[in-house]
């Protein structure tokens, strides 16, 4: 029981630490906008960026794509010359 008390001690000064630096601000500000709808052109952008970001992920898959099937070909003249 002796050594629970610092302990314990310990725990409640690094959470008022914590809780008064920039990290615990944001956590903070962060909990209480959790659930708070976005307004509308807030709403629209994301759902714009979403669709860029969908549209890059796709064209990021064919340029992969063909970076595959140029190495092959690559591959496949070396191993006839």
């Amino acid at each position: 029981m002796d050594v629970m008390i610092p302990i314990i001690a310990l725990l409640i000064c690094g959470f008022l630490v914590v809780s008064r630096s920039e990290i615990g601000r944001a956590f903070a500000h962060r909990l209480r906008t959790v659930g708070v709808p976005l307004d509308s052109s807030l709403a629209a952008e994301v759902e714009e960026l979403r669709n860029e970001v969908t549209a890059l992920r796709t064209e990021l898959s064919e340029t992969q794509e063909r970076l595959d099937f140029t190495e092959r070909v690559l591959a496949a003249g070396k191993q006839e010359g």
